[in-house]
């Protein structure tokens, strides 16, 4: 992966394919979208801009605190960086949190959002998965980092660990043993950071870009919960659930989600104007789409 020094840290990042640009934000798995880089609904048609944030894997890792809108800030900066001035950007779970602050801190560069099962813990779920993550936060205070991270991954994923850890070596060889190395970023740096992350009603609904949310038919309540508020929140947003598979949905069944991605860019795509740069202030995004 190349490197580049952007906000006083270096971030890795790789570039696949060409077309319009798609920006994907890692959940707590450095590498937890790259089971879509390969997918042909993307990779065939899209620039697929893939990257690892502050504290993960390669990436400098700085110490606590690195709150979402300094992830948002480092996303703007690495498509500076590319010279990318607007990009679809999707991100799952505490991604997806940074790309929905990426869309309010910058909304010149998002074109489309897709949130893949954004964590939200403001909801009333949120307490209660933070309860069930209570003993991997203990494991970790021990200095037990590979139980923690496996106990963490269960919960979230709603897998045993055996059938959590199968899925990751198949689909992401070396994924477990990379969230272990970087669990001091998993339990002191990201999880507070998406803890003290809220999106209120109001907040969400100032998102202008097109949106779309995806869940897993399998997921846990916090995510079904988060997904009834984005449909209260955002009237307009689309809403597409994958069969058979929960929190982990890009990695169980990566080819459904890439489809349903692939349909929702097609749906949203930078047309005529668009593609020229960013748009003026005060030009409204569906009326420039429409016109295009």
């Amino acid at each position: 992966m190349k490197k580049v020094e952007i906000n006083g840290v270096e971030l890795e990042y790789e570039v696949f394919g060409s077309g319009e640009p798609v920006l994907l934000i890692n959940p707590v798995l450095a590498d937890g979208l790259l089971p879509l880089v390969s997918r042909p609904a993307l990779a065939d048609r899209y620039r697929l801009i893939h990257y690892h944030k502050r504290g993960w894997a390669r990436s400098t890792h700085t110490p606590a605190p690195v709150s979402i809108a300094d992830h948002a800030a480092d996303a703007a900066s690495l498509l500076a960086h590319l010279g990318v001035p607007r990009a679809h950007v999707v991100g799952h779970s505490s991604g997806a949190a940074v790309a929905a602050q990426l869309a309010l801190d910058a909304p010149e560069r998002v074109h489309a959002l897709i949130l893949l099962e954004l964590t939200l813990f403001s909801v009333p779920s949120g307490e209660a998965l933070l309860r069930e993550a209570g003993p991997a936060i203990e494991a970790f205070g021990r200095g037990d980092h590979e139980s923690a991270v496996a106990l963490f991954l269960s919960a979230v994923s709603g897998l045993e660990w055996p059938a959590c850890r199968a899925l990751l070596d198949e689909r992401l060889p070396g994924a477990a043993a990379g969230a272990v190395a970087d669990a001091d970023t998993l339990f002191a740096v990201e999880l507070p950071a998406v803890a003290g992350w809220v999106l209120g009603p109001e907040r969400a609904a100032a998102i202008a870009s097109p949106v779309l949310s995806v869940t897993g038919s399998r997921t846990g309540p916090l995510w079904v919960e988060v997904a009834d508020f984005l449909r209260r929140a955002l009237s307009d947003a689309e809403h597409s659930t994958i069969d058979g598979v929960g929190h982990l949905l890009q990695i169980e069944r990566p080819d459904p989600v890439a489809r349903e991605i692939a349909r929702f860019l097609d749906a949203n795509p930078m047309l005529g104007a668009l593609r020229s740069g960013a748009l003026p202030a005060g030009v409204d995004r569906g009326a420039a789409r429409r016109a295009s």
